[in-house]
């Protein structure tokens, strides 16, 4: 499988351009998976379903299938934070690419989600001088990057060029869990 990472603030475009990428990937025949960090609690069950009631009597983890669908719902016992590695490694390993959104500080190789300062958007400081991991820059004000960079710098808002991208370098994102976990 080959992993990219999406780094950026709040509000620059990360999710937008995750979900152009999804069906740019899947037209050219690839399987899709994405990992996103929340920052916040959240729940994507709901109190009265069956699911909800079984955790709620303290089952340490829940799995609901269907023919067409499977989630698993994991309660941790004290507050804990995985790793985008140990993430990466609950997925089903027969996806040809996985879309990391968050994870800013992670080891992967990443895309950066940057946008400077316009009437909608405040701007934010650009990581990718000081992030070895950032391979590229996804912006819609290239003309406003803080400084000169040699990575590629990509149209946020284009998301087969992005999708080109990504497919034409594959080999750089290619991910061992080998190399991962031994």
């Amino acid at each position: 499988m080959n992993v990219v990472g999406f780094a950026g603030y709040s509000g620059s475009g990360k999710t937008t351009l995750v979900e152009k990428l999804i069906p740019a990937l899947k037209a050219r025949g690839l399987r899709v998976s994405v990992v996103k960090h929340a920052h916040h609690k959240f729940d994507i069950d709901h109190p009265g379903k069956d699911t909800f009631r079984h955790r709620v009597a303290g089952a340490f983890e829940v799995v609901v299938a269907s023919q067409n669908r499977l989630a698993l719902m994991r309660e941790f016992e004290k507050p804990s934070e995985m790793t985008v590695h140990q993430l990466i490694a609950e997925l089903y390993g027969g996806v040809d690419w996985v879309l990391v959104e968050g994870f800013k500080s992670s080891d992967l190789l990443k895309i950066e989600v940057w946008r400077g300062p316009s009437a909608d958007y405040p701007g934010k400081p650009a990581r990718y001088m000081d992030d070895d991991f950032i391979v590229a820059i996804a912006t819609d004000t290239p003309d406003q990057l803080p400084e000169a960079t040699l990575r590629p710098v990509l149209d946020l808002n284009d998301g087969e060029a992005v999708a080109d991208y990504l497919v034409n370098n594959q080999e750089r994102f290619a991910y061992s869990f080998e190399d991962r976990f031994g």
